[in-house]
């Protein structure tokens, strides 16, 4: 059974910064590319940054690029996002699924949702 356990998350003052964590298990995490994702209440979720099964390429959403970088650790089934100056609009329930590659970045290509991690900035 496919399981993804998101941590991290809190609160924080714009301009700050936070580190999340996805933690992956049931499944052969080195060959499959993951993403972060976001949603605000009433909105649809989106993709915030995808990386490949290697690590070696990366997609962010514009809204987040300079800003959010993410990584993984293939060893330990681990995924992470490093989120800096952290703007309001950034307030939202983070989760981690895998994704067909970078190119498929989407809610709709996700696979094995977690339960989610909440980040909310304040102004």
């Amino acid at each position: 059974q496919v399981h993804m356990a998101e941590s991290g998350g809190g609160l924080v003052q714009a301009g700050g910064s936070l580190k999340l964590s996805c933690t992956a298990s049931g499944l052969t995490f080195r060959r499959i590319a993951m993403g972060w994702f976001r949603q605000i209440a009433g909105k649809e979720r989106e993709g915030v940054s995808c990386i490949t099964a290697t690590g070696d390429n990366t997609y962010y959403a514009d809204s987040v690029k300079g800003r959010f970088t993410i990584s993984r650790e293939n060893t330990n089934n681990t995924l992470s996002l490093q989120m800096n100056n952290l703007e309001p609009e950034d307030t939202a329930m983070y989760y981690c699924a895998a994704v067909p590659g970078i190119t498929h970045c989407s809610a709709s290509r996700g696979s094995f949702w977690g339960q989610g991690t909440q980040v909310t900035v304040s102004s």
